[in-house]
């Protein structure tokens, strides 16, 4: 994993801050209908309630907050045109 990727389990301790007291636990995984990219529901409960976040796995192995973009049709055209 490059300097610039960070691990689930980062993000996890960024996001939530789990505790040994208060752990975090992963509820659902699965993968997104459109592009079938991975993505994991995890949750903590605190003394200030419930906190939960989706974490989605992007092409390049690493985990963000924000899910991958779509890929969309696309025209390419060569210059020269017909002859």
């Amino acid at each position: 994993m490059g300097a610039d990727k960070i691990s689930l389990r980062a993000l996890v301790d960024k996001w939530l801050a789990p505790t040994i007291a208060s752990p975090a636990r992963v509820l659902r995984t699965g993968r997104m209908v459109g592009n079938r990219a991975r993505y994991v529901c995890v949750e903590m409960r605190g003394r200030d309630g419930v906190r939960s976040i989706f974490l989605f796995r992007h092409g390049d192995g690493s985990w963000c907050v924000y899910p991958p973009a779509q890929a969309r049709p696309a025209m390419c055209c060569v210059s020269g045109g017909i002859r």
